[in-house]
Protein backbone atom coordinates (compact mmCIF):
# COMPACT_ATOMS: atom_id res chain seq x y z
CA UNK A 1 0.00 0.00 0.00
CA UNK A 2 1.14 3.38 -0.65
CA UNK A 3 0.19 4.58 3.23
CA UNK A 4 3.06 1.90 3.77
CA UNK A 5 5.71 3.00 1.61
CA UNK A 6 5.42 6.39 3.48
CA UNK A 7 5.18 5.26 6.94
CA UNK A 8 7.72 2.22 6.56
CA UNK A 9 8.09 0.04 10.17
CA UNK A 10 7.47 3.08 12.28
CA UNK A 11 4.25 3.95 11.73
CA UNK A 12 5.43 7.56 11.65
CA UNK A 13 5.85 8.66 7.70
CA UNK A 14 8.66 11.53 9.56
CA UNK A 15 10.60 8.55 10.98
CA UNK A 16 10.36 5.97 8.09
CA UNK A 17 13.38 7.55 6.16
CA UNK A 18 10.78 6.98 2.68
CA UNK A 19 10.30 11.15 3.02
CA UNK A 20 14.06 11.61 2.94
CA UNK A 21 14.74 9.47 0.02
CA UNK A 22 12.60 11.26 -2.00
CA UNK A 23 13.76 14.46 -0.84
CA UNK A 24 17.11 13.27 -2.19
CA UNK A 25 15.85 12.00 -5.37
CA UNK A 26 14.58 15.67 -5.77
CA UNK A 27 17.15 17.30 -4.73
CA UNK A 28 19.33 15.19 -6.95
CA UNK A 29 17.43 16.03 -9.69
CA UNK A 30 17.67 19.53 -9.45
CA UNK A 31 21.53 19.43 -8.84
CA UNK A 32 21.89 17.31 -12.25
CA UNK A 33 19.51 18.59 -14.39
CA UNK A 34 18.31 22.51 -13.07
CA UNK A 35 21.27 24.07 -11.48
CA UNK A 36 23.98 24.00 -13.61
CA UNK A 37 21.41 25.74 -16.45
CA UNK A 38 20.12 28.64 -14.10
CA UNK A 39 21.38 31.65 -15.87
CA UNK A 40 23.03 29.41 -18.25
CA UNK A 41 20.15 28.70 -20.94
CA UNK A 42 20.91 28.82 -24.25
CA UNK A 43 18.56 30.49 -27.16
CA UNK A 44 18.11 26.69 -28.33
CA UNK A 45 16.92 26.08 -25.06
CA UNK A 46 13.98 27.66 -24.79
CA UNK A 47 10.74 26.56 -26.53
CA UNK A 48 7.56 27.67 -26.60
CA UNK A 49 4.22 25.63 -26.36
CA UNK A 50 1.20 27.24 -26.37
CA UNK A 51 2.51 31.38 -26.63
CA UNK A 52 5.40 33.35 -25.64
CA UNK A 53 4.42 33.14 -22.04
CA UNK A 54 4.11 29.02 -22.06
CA UNK A 55 7.77 28.14 -21.84
CA UNK A 56 9.48 24.96 -21.60
CA UNK A 57 13.36 24.43 -21.35
CA UNK A 58 16.13 21.79 -21.56
CA UNK A 59 16.28 21.94 -17.94
CA UNK A 60 12.27 21.19 -17.18
CA UNK A 61 12.50 17.68 -19.46
CA UNK A 62 15.35 16.28 -18.26
CA UNK A 63 14.45 16.72 -14.92
CA UNK A 64 11.13 15.40 -15.25
CA UNK A 65 13.13 12.37 -17.03
CA UNK A 66 15.29 12.01 -13.68
CA UNK A 67 12.01 12.42 -11.35
CA UNK A 68 10.61 9.60 -13.69
CA UNK A 69 13.40 7.64 -13.24
CA UNK A 70 14.40 7.65 -9.89
CA UNK A 71 10.36 8.07 -8.24
CA UNK A 72 9.16 4.90 -9.88
CA UNK A 73 12.62 3.14 -8.57
CA UNK A 74 11.60 4.08 -5.15
CA UNK A 75 8.10 2.50 -5.34
CA UNK A 76 7.65 -0.51 -8.14
CA UNK A 77 4.46 -0.22 -9.54
CA UNK A 78 3.84 3.87 -9.35
CA UNK A 79 3.38 5.94 -12.26
CA UNK A 80 4.22 9.26 -13.51
CA UNK A 81 2.55 12.59 -14.30
CA UNK A 82 4.55 15.28 -15.27
CA UNK A 83 3.71 18.24 -16.94
CA UNK A 84 5.82 17.77 -19.93
CA UNK A 85 4.76 14.29 -20.43
CA UNK A 86 1.12 15.25 -20.53
CA UNK A 87 1.91 17.82 -23.02
CA UNK A 88 3.68 15.19 -25.00
CA UNK A 89 0.41 12.92 -24.54
CA UNK A 90 -2.67 14.22 -23.12
CA UNK A 91 -4.02 10.30 -21.82
CA UNK A 92 -0.89 10.45 -19.54
CA UNK A 93 -3.11 12.59 -17.30
CA UNK A 94 -5.85 10.00 -16.98
CA UNK A 95 -3.51 7.86 -14.27
CA UNK A 96 -4.68 9.97 -11.87
CA UNK A 97 -8.04 8.32 -12.17
CA UNK A 98 -6.33 4.77 -12.08
CA UNK A 99 -5.43 2.53 -9.31
CA UNK A 100 -1.61 2.48 -9.63
CA UNK A 101 -0.39 5.48 -6.71
CA UNK A 102 1.14 8.14 -9.05
CA UNK A 103 4.00 10.93 -8.79
CA UNK A 104 2.46 13.64 -9.82
CA UNK A 105 5.78 15.78 -11.26
CA UNK A 106 6.52 19.52 -12.14
CA UNK A 107 9.96 19.61 -12.92
CA UNK A 108 10.25 23.54 -13.22
CA UNK A 109 7.41 25.62 -11.64
CA UNK A 110 7.68 28.78 -12.48
CA UNK A 111 9.53 28.12 -15.62
CA UNK A 112 9.21 32.19 -17.16
CA UNK A 113 11.37 33.41 -13.47
CA UNK A 114 14.08 30.18 -14.25
CA UNK A 115 14.75 31.35 -18.06
CA UNK A 116 14.94 35.10 -16.52
CA UNK A 117 17.50 34.13 -14.03
CA UNK A 118 14.83 34.92 -11.57
CA UNK A 119 15.58 31.98 -8.23
CA UNK A 120 12.01 32.29 -7.64
CA UNK A 121 10.92 29.05 -9.09
CA UNK A 122 11.05 25.01 -7.33
CA UNK A 123 10.49 21.59 -8.30
CA UNK A 124 6.98 20.05 -7.15
CA UNK A 125 6.36 16.29 -6.19
CA UNK A 126 3.21 14.89 -5.23
CA UNK A 127 2.32 11.77 -4.86
CA UNK A 128 -1.39 10.66 -4.69
CA UNK A 129 -3.23 7.72 -4.93
CA UNK A 130 -7.21 7.64 -6.28
CA UNK A 131 -7.40 11.25 -6.37
CA UNK A 132 -5.83 11.52 -2.53
CA UNK A 133 -2.97 13.52 -2.34
CA UNK A 134 -0.54 11.60 0.12
CA UNK A 135 2.25 13.56 0.39
CA UNK A 136 4.38 16.50 -1.21
CA UNK A 137 7.71 18.30 -1.65
CA UNK A 138 7.86 21.53 -2.51
CA UNK A 139 11.82 22.50 -3.28
CA UNK A 140 13.18 25.59 -4.19
CA UNK A 141 16.79 24.82 -5.15
CA UNK A 142 18.52 28.62 -5.26
CA UNK A 143 17.17 29.17 -1.66
CA UNK A 144 18.50 25.48 -1.13
CA UNK A 145 14.89 24.98 1.10
CA UNK A 146 12.73 21.94 0.67
CA UNK A 147 8.91 22.10 1.94
CA UNK A 148 7.20 18.82 3.05
CA UNK A 149 4.10 17.53 3.95
CA UNK A 150 2.22 14.12 4.66
CA UNK A 151 -1.42 13.94 4.85
CA UNK A 152 -2.49 13.76 8.64
CA UNK A 153 0.57 14.01 9.86
CA UNK A 154 1.45 18.04 9.00
CA UNK A 155 3.69 20.28 7.35
CA UNK A 156 7.66 21.12 7.39
CA UNK A 157 9.72 23.39 6.19
CA UNK A 158 13.81 21.61 6.40
CA UNK A 159 12.28 20.07 9.31
CA UNK A 160 10.64 22.13 11.24
CA UNK A 161 7.20 22.32 11.49
CA UNK A 162 5.30 25.22 10.32
CA UNK A 163 1.54 26.32 10.97
CA UNK A 164 -0.19 29.41 8.58
CA UNK A 165 -1.77 30.92 11.48
CA UNK A 166 -4.69 33.51 10.60
CA UNK A 167 -4.15 37.43 9.26
CA UNK A 168 -4.13 40.03 11.84
CA UNK A 169 -7.11 41.56 12.74
CA UNK A 170 -7.99 45.05 10.86
CA UNK A 171 -5.10 44.59 8.11
CA UNK A 172 -5.65 43.90 4.72
CA UNK A 173 -5.00 40.06 3.34
CA UNK A 174 -2.78 39.82 0.60
CA UNK A 175 -3.60 37.90 -2.21
CA UNK A 176 -1.90 36.50 -5.21
CA UNK A 177 -3.70 35.28 -8.39
CA UNK A 178 -3.86 34.27 -11.58
CA UNK A 179 -3.03 37.07 -14.73
CA UNK A 180 -6.30 38.34 -15.84
CA UNK A 181 -4.70 38.20 -19.28
CA UNK A 182 -4.55 34.00 -18.95
CA UNK A 183 -8.62 33.87 -17.56
CA UNK A 184 -11.50 33.54 -19.16
CA UNK A 185 -14.36 36.53 -19.23
CA UNK A 186 -16.05 35.03 -16.51
CA UNK A 187 -12.86 33.91 -14.41
CA UNK A 188 -11.52 37.99 -14.62
CA UNK A 189 -14.68 39.17 -13.57
CA UNK A 190 -14.93 36.98 -10.66
CA UNK A 191 -10.63 37.86 -9.75
CA UNK A 192 -11.97 41.62 -9.65
CA UNK A 193 -13.60 40.89 -7.04
CA UNK A 194 -10.73 40.77 -4.70
CA UNK A 195 -10.27 44.29 -5.59
CA UNK A 196 -11.80 46.03 -3.00
CA UNK A 197 -11.18 47.27 0.19
CA UNK A 198 -9.30 45.19 2.70
CA UNK A 199 -7.70 42.99 0.19
CA UNK A 200 -4.20 43.71 -1.80
CA UNK A 201 -3.95 41.25 -4.77
CA UNK A 202 -1.36 40.64 -7.12
CA UNK A 203 -0.36 38.36 -9.86
CA UNK A 204 0.92 35.19 -8.87
CA UNK A 205 4.58 33.95 -9.34
CA UNK A 206 5.77 30.38 -9.08
CA UNK A 207 2.32 28.82 -7.63
CA UNK A 208 4.12 25.76 -5.63
CA UNK A 209 6.01 28.89 -4.13
CA UNK A 210 3.12 31.10 -3.61
CA UNK A 211 1.62 28.06 -1.57
CA UNK A 212 4.44 27.71 0.59
CA UNK A 213 3.61 31.16 1.50
CA UNK A 214 0.58 30.81 2.80
CA UNK A 215 1.42 27.55 4.27
CA UNK A 216 4.05 29.41 6.36
CA UNK A 217 1.57 32.28 7.11
CA UNK A 218 3.59 35.24 4.85
CA UNK A 219 0.81 35.23 2.09
CA UNK A 220 -2.88 35.04 3.28
CA UNK A 221 -4.57 33.39 0.23
CA UNK A 222 -4.04 32.75 -3.37
CA UNK A 223 -6.80 32.79 -6.40
CA UNK A 224 -5.72 30.76 -9.56
CA UNK A 225 -7.89 29.90 -12.44
CA UNK A 226 -6.48 26.99 -13.98
CA UNK A 227 -6.45 23.54 -12.59
CA UNK A 228 -3.20 21.36 -13.47
CA UNK A 229 -2.53 18.66 -11.21
CA UNK A 230 1.40 19.64 -11.34
CA UNK A 231 0.66 23.14 -10.44
CA UNK A 232 -1.42 22.68 -7.47
CA UNK A 233 -0.97 18.77 -6.06
CA UNK A 234 2.04 19.58 -3.60
CA UNK A 235 1.42 23.40 -2.67
CA UNK A 236 -2.70 22.45 -1.69
CA UNK A 237 -1.74 19.36 0.90
CA UNK A 238 0.80 21.51 2.24
CA UNK A 239 -1.20 24.90 2.60
CA UNK A 240 -4.25 22.16 4.20
CA UNK A 241 -1.53 20.21 6.42
CA UNK A 242 -0.20 23.78 7.88
CA UNK A 243 -3.81 24.80 9.06
CA UNK A 244 -4.95 26.05 5.78
CA UNK A 245 -8.21 25.53 3.12
CA UNK A 246 -9.00 25.58 -0.22
CA UNK A 247 -12.44 26.49 -1.27
CA UNK A 248 -13.55 26.17 -5.90
CA UNK A 249 -16.23 28.42 -6.32
CA UNK A 250 -19.04 25.72 -5.80
CA UNK A 251 -18.05 25.71 -2.55
CA UNK A 252 -16.20 22.57 -2.80
CA UNK A 253 -12.93 21.35 -1.84
CA UNK A 254 -10.08 21.00 -4.90
CA UNK A 255 -9.63 18.04 -6.85
CA UNK A 256 -7.07 17.19 -8.14
CA UNK A 257 -8.87 14.66 -10.96
CA UNK A 258 -10.09 17.54 -12.41
CA UNK A 259 -13.78 19.52 -12.97
CA UNK A 260 -13.08 21.55 -10.41
CA UNK A 261 -14.93 24.92 -10.64
CA UNK A 262 -12.94 27.98 -11.21
CA UNK A 263 -10.99 30.28 -10.24
CA UNK A 264 -10.75 28.73 -6.19
CA UNK A 265 -8.92 29.80 -4.00
CA UNK A 266 -6.55 28.40 -1.13
CA UNK A 267 -6.07 30.60 2.24
CA UNK A 268 -3.95 30.35 5.73
CA UNK A 269 -7.70 29.38 7.59
CA UNK A 270 -10.87 28.85 6.87
CA UNK A 271 -12.13 32.53 7.60
CA UNK A 272 -9.88 33.87 4.77
CA UNK A 273 -10.62 30.64 2.46
CA UNK A 274 -14.62 31.62 3.04
CA UNK A 275 -14.34 35.45 2.53
CA UNK A 276 -12.43 34.94 -0.54
CA UNK A 277 -14.97 32.41 -2.13
CA UNK A 278 -17.38 34.69 -1.13
CA UNK A 279 -16.12 37.36 -3.62
CA UNK A 280 -15.74 35.23 -6.10
CA UNK A 281 -18.14 33.63 -5.98
CA UNK A 282 -20.66 36.88 -5.90
CA UNK A 283 -22.46 37.62 -9.49
CA UNK A 284 -19.99 40.14 -11.57
CA UNK A 285 -20.87 42.48 -14.62
CA UNK A 286 -21.19 40.82 -17.61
Amino acid sequence: MTEDFLSGTTGNPWESGTLALVEEAVRKAAAAEIMPRFRQLAEHEIIEKNGPHDLVTVADRSAEEHLTASLTALLPGSVVVGEEAVHADPAVYDALKGDAPVWIVDPVDGTRQFVHGDPGFCTLVALARHGEVLASWTYAPVLDEMATAVRGHGARVDGIPIRSGSPALGTPLEVATSHPDFTTHAQKQALLALRTDGIRSRPCGSAGLEYLAVARGDLDAVAFSWENAWDHAAGLLLVAEAGGMDLTLTGERFRTTGDNALPFTAARDEATARRIHALLAAPGPV
